[in-house]
């Protein structure tokens, strides 16, 4: 480790999470050491977590307190994970339908934060400081799981806004302190693309974050086109937010020469699982517990393959209890060879994301256009299908509003990335059936790449 990393974090990372009120580090050290307690120790920490979770939830959030009344459920009295099935699965429509019931009475400052729309429903739900300062530290402690560390050099290949506003610009000042550059995931042209392999050969990143899709493209340009960016020094190239394919991980890691780390969360339902360098994709237990569930709800069995279900025991103020969130996959019982206690998630079905084709060639990511689908609240569901350079068809499901300043405001948006000859057709419907998985699919081009 350099002096530089240890000084960030050790100093300068810990004392921009106090400022911002983040419980980041100390929720980070006990990580650290709960992480090698035996299967059952941290089964047992976490059900004293879902206990005190659980009591305090039924005592201060509206939505809960009248469940539990309901239901006449003790949430004192749980005496095993199993009892957590006494309490309904919850899903975005009951998120959306009671958000005001779902603020804790006593709740402290919360952030307004939006789904990136994977499943093409959108969904506007709070974080809590406590929330959010456990998701910084599950994602830290995974991170030095592979010998890096915050203050490393490290190149993020993401989704970033077309016009940076001032909490954007603080944003940038903050990661070149911490030595991490952006590089935007939705203009994934030829042109950029040659700019990225150019900037990554001036940084050496030690580290790489991003999209398995968006490293995967670059990964292929740069192996197409003669550019090697196998002598960069990078240690691990980690992957989020997406289904990564085997294919996407044998042209990453042969482009890099290094590893890649596989991580499954989400904005609503937290950082669930992490991939360490013996394989495991081990679960975030100190803090959430993961159901998986049939077509009817009922729980399964470790091996069976069924929806991921997500209790977050770290989100008082908003909670996720037994969160549906659309993905599909199983729970394993096997051990880790390295040494952690922490369960696995075995397989990981889903989150797919579709890239689309600008008229000049440019190659975006399809978060480009679910940005703009998901910043107009009064969209329920969406699904767009790329028909061909020039004409996209976006499956609707609205209340009865101005519909003719909607399609004008859309279609401007998708111009702009895509080009001005763009024509947007735009179908209303009462619902949109999803995919065999469970989720929509709410990005389908068929332009050839």
């Amino acid at each position: 480790m350099s002096l530089y990393t240890k000084l960030v974090s050790s100093v300068i990372f810990p004392l921009h999470e106090l400022a911002k009120g983040h419980s980041s580090v100390r929720a980070l050290r006990s990580m650290e050491r709960s992480q090698w307690l035996a299967p059952q120790q941290l089964a047992e920490l976490q059900l004293e977590n879902l206990r005190q979770f659980l009591v305090r939830v039924g005592s201060d959030v509206p939505y809960y307190r009248e469940l539990m009344q309901r239901l006449s459920f003790d949430p004192a009295a749980v005496q095993s994970l199993q009892d957590l099935q006494q309490l309904p699965l919850t899903g975005k429509a009951e998120i959306r339908a009671n958000t005001e019931a779902f603020k804790a009475d006593n709740a402290g400052p919360l952030e307004r934060f939006t789904t990136g729309g994977s499943s093409g429903e959108p969904l506007v739900f709070f974080r809590g400081k406590e929330r959010v300062s456990h998701d910084v530290a599950a994602k830290w402690r995974a991170t030095r799981w592979w010998g890096v560390d915050i203050g490393d050099p490290e190149v993020v290949v993401w989704g970033s806004p077309i016009e940076l506003g001032s909490q954007d610009r603080i944003r940038l000042l903050r990661d070149r302190l911490l030595r991490s550059e952006l590089l935007s995931a939705f203009e994934m042209s030829n042109a950029n693309m040659l700019q990225f392999t150019q900037r990554l050969r001036e940084l050496r990143p030690r580290m790489l974050f991003g999209y398995p899709s968006s490293i995967a493209l670059l990964a292929k340009y740069a192996s197409e086109n003669g550019y090697r960016l196998l002598d960069l020094g990078t240690e691990v190239v980690f992957v989020t937010s997406e289904r990564l394919y085997d294919h996407q991980r044998e042209a990453i890691e042969a482009c890099f020469g290094c590893p890649v780390a596989n991580g499954y969360g989400g904005r609503d339902a937290g950082f669930i699982a992490h991939q360490c360098p013996q394989g495991g994709m081990h679960l975030t237990a100190e803090d959430i517990i993961v159901e998986i569930v049939d077509e009817g709800g009922r729980v399964l069995p470790l091996g069976q393959k069924g929806e991921i279900v997500v209790t977050h025991l770290r989100t008082g103020d908003f909670p996720f209890i037994r969160y549906r969130t659309g993905d599909v996959g199983s729970l394993s019982g096997d051990v880790c060879p390295c040494g952690r206690g922490l369960p696995l998630l075995g397989e990981l079905e889903g989150r797919t994301t579709d890239f689309v084709h600008a008229a000049d060639g440019t190659v975006l990511h399809g978060l480009a256009l679910i940005y703009v689908m998901r910043e107009i609240p009064e969209i329920e569901e969406f699904k767009i299908v790329q028909e061909s350079l020039t004409r996209i068809t976006i499956q609707l499901v609205v209340p009865d509003m101005d519909r003719k300043a909607l399609e004008t405001s859309i279609s401007a948006q998708f111009q702009q990335r895509l080009g001005d000859a763009v024509v947007v057709q735009f179908d209303y419907v009462d619902r949109i059936p999803r995919e065999a998985s469970g989720k929509f699919r709410y990005v389908v081009s068929h332009v050839n790449s």
